[in-house]
């Protein structure tokens, strides 16, 4: 089987200080760490996981950004992946969700026939949970969304079982192969690094690496396993005019930076008494009651 997980580097918005946004409302991305999606992770976790029930299966990583997102490709090779494309342009830049998906399909059409295409059900920096299912329909393609686990798959009869999760409950579907798949957080946790690839892909570079590295650009050479690819807007035949900027019809009104900070602090005896007086303050402010 040739699965396809996509994947994306984003700066960690789950620690966000008040330094987090700049002046004109944008991400301050130099202050956060960039870090693997963690739903991706899941994702990723999910493809590792059918390799285990049929080692034939082949993983590529495919991920979209400047160039040091190949870091993330080597972060999926560390835990099992088999090799991964980094779609890096200028022309790629500032693209909503519609630009994103747009990419994604045509780099996924210039690397073949795949079975499965599975992705995070969104990304922490923008909580969308678009791109999966845009690229469902640029490739045309059965989609399940909300996935938690796979019951069963069946690559003779092209047919795969999926349980979803819900706000509501369960979900259990049956879709035909090829399919797209998003997975929730609730999906299995990635497994670590494995330290044996740790060592086995460490050198794993891009052509744009190795050349700054001149060490390990002879090693790059000598093993092809080594090399991460990066494509262009025009390796994957892709029109400019629907990329980056240009072909995001989203448009930002305003963007406000709300960062809760404490003002005042109490600092409480665990005894009866002081509990009554916390419980009375709190009734007479209305936080509760």
């Amino acid at each position: 089987m040739r699965i396809v997980v996509l994947a994306k580097q984003v700066p960690d918005t789950r620690n966000v200080g008040k330094d987090a946004m700049k002046e004109d409302g944008t991400v301050n991305r130099a202050i956060l760490p960039a870090i693997f999606n963690p739903e991706d992770l899941n994702a990723l976790e999910m493809a590792l996981g059918i390799k285990e029930q049929f080692p034939d299966t082949s993983i590529q990583v495919l991920t979209m950004g400047p160039p040091r997102a190949a870091e993330l490709i080597r972060e999926a090779l560390y835990r099992g992946a088999d090799g991964g494309i980094l779609l890096s342009d200028k022309a790629f830049a500032g693209a909503d969700t519609l630009a994103t998906s747009y990419a994604l399909s045509k780099a996924i059409k210039k690397m073949g026939p795949v079975d499965l295409i599975i992705g995070g059900r969104q990304a922490i920096d923008g909580d969308t949970a678009q791109v999966g299912p845009q690229v469902a329909e640029k490739l045309n393609l059965q989609q399940v969304t909300y996935a938690e686990e796979i019951l069963e798959l069946d690559p003779e009869n092209k047919q795969i079982r999926i349980k979803r999760r819900l706000p509501r409950g369960i979900e259990v579907v049956l879709s035909p192969l090829p399919v797209m798949i998003t997975v929730n957080g609730s999906a299995k946790a990635c497994r670590p690094r494995n330290a044996k690839r740790v060592l086995k892909y460490k050198y794993a570079l891009t052509t744009l690496e190795a050349e700054e590295n001149p060490k390990y650009k002879t090693i790059c050479e000598q093993r092809g396993d080594l090399n991460i690819p990066i494509w262009n807007v025009d390796f994957i035949e892709a029109d400019k005019t629907l990329c980056g900027l240009s072909g995001s019809p989203t448009k930002v009104k305003k963007i406000e930076s709300v960062v809760f900070q404490a003002k005042e602090n109490m600092m409480l005896q665990s005894t009866d008494a002081e509990i009554d007086t916390l419980i009375k303050t709190l009734l007479d402010n209305h936080t509760i009651g």
